[in-house]
C-alpha cells in the first residue's frame, strides 16, 4: 500500500540538529550534511536540545522563482541565512512550494505575490521538477519534535 500523499507543506520536516542559540536564532546542521544554517526562531525563544536529533520545519519568503532545467539541490551559503535555495519539488499549491534541498532538509518556500517575480522558462512548477529560490532575509526555524529519551 503507497503512503499518504502529503496535504500540507508542514507534512515536510527537515532532521537535524540545533548546534547553538544566538539570541532569537539557532544554527541547524540538516542531518548527514555540513551545512550551519542561521534560521530566526518562531514564537517562543528556541529552549529545545543542543546537538541531539530533532525534527523542525524550515520556511523562507521567495523574492525570485526560477524553473531550472538542471542542476543538483543546495542551500546557500552553506554557512549562514539561506539566500538562495534549489531543489525539486515535494509539494506546491498557489501559495507554497517544498524544495527538498539537502537530503534530510525539505525547505517550505512562501512564493512572492508578484507573477513577475516568478520566472517559468522551464515550463510550469510541478512535482519532481527543479527550482532554484532566491531567498527573502529572515528564514524560520519551528521545532516540531525532539526524540523520546531513554528511560533506563
Amino acid at each position: 500500500m503507497a503512503p499518504p500523499s502529503p496535504s500540507s507543506s508542514s507534512d515536510f520536516p527537515a532532521r537535524g540538529k540545533v548546534l547553538e542559540v544566538r539570541g532569537d536564532s539557532v544554527i541547524f546542521q540538516p542531518a548527514a550534511t555540513t551545512y550551519e544554517l542561521h534560521l530566526k526562531v518562531e514564537g517562543e525563544p528556541y529552549a529545545g536540545p543542543l546537538k541531539q536529533p530533532v525534527q523542525a520545519l524550515i520556511r523562507l519568503a521567495a523574492r525570485k522563482v526560477y524553473t531550472v532545467p538542471s542542476g543538483g539541490a543546495f542551500i546557500a551559503p552553506i554557512f549562514g541565512p539561506p539566500r538562495i535555495v534549489q531543489g525539486r519539488v515535494r509539494f506546491a499549491d498557489e501559495r507554497v512550494l517544498v524544495l527538498q534541498a539537502a537530503a534530510s532538509a525539505p525547505v517550505i518556500v512562501d512564493l512572492p505575490g508578484q507573477d513577475s517575480a516568478i520566472d517559468l522558462t522551464e515550463g510550469r512548477i510541478r512535482a519532481n521538477h527543479l527550482v532554484n529560490v532566491a531567498a527573502l532575509p529572515g528564514a524560520t526555524f519551528h521545532l516540531l519534535t525532539q526524540p523520546a529519551t531513554a528511560v533506563t
